[in-house]
């Protein structure tokens, strides 16, 4: 039996919460421990990498969790040409 997922809309876009849950736990994870791991007194490098922290998150994050989009095509579909539909 397949179980029941919880769904939650942000954007415009259905994620699954558990996952949404986790890549925000990834992300603020990594993001704050570059972010201490920067010399206290140069502010700059604080925000240099907590930004690298930031977007090492993002990967682990897409690494880890993928999409569970089913996506369904009709083939009776005709286009113009130009990717717009009649």
């Amino acid at each position: 039996m397949k179980e029941k997922k919880d769904l939650v809309e942000i954007w415009g876009d259905v994620v699954e919460l558990r996952s949404l849950v986790l890549a925000i736990c990834i992300s603020s994870g990594s993001t704050m421990g570059a972010f201490f791991l920067a010399p206290s007194d140069d502010q700059t490098k604080q925000l240099f990498f907590g930004l690298a922290g930031a977007v090492i998150g993002f990967i682990i994050s897409t690494v880890f969790i993928k999409p569970k989009r089913i996506l369904k095509t009709d083939e009776n579909q005709q286009t113009n040409g130009q990717g717009e539909h009649d």
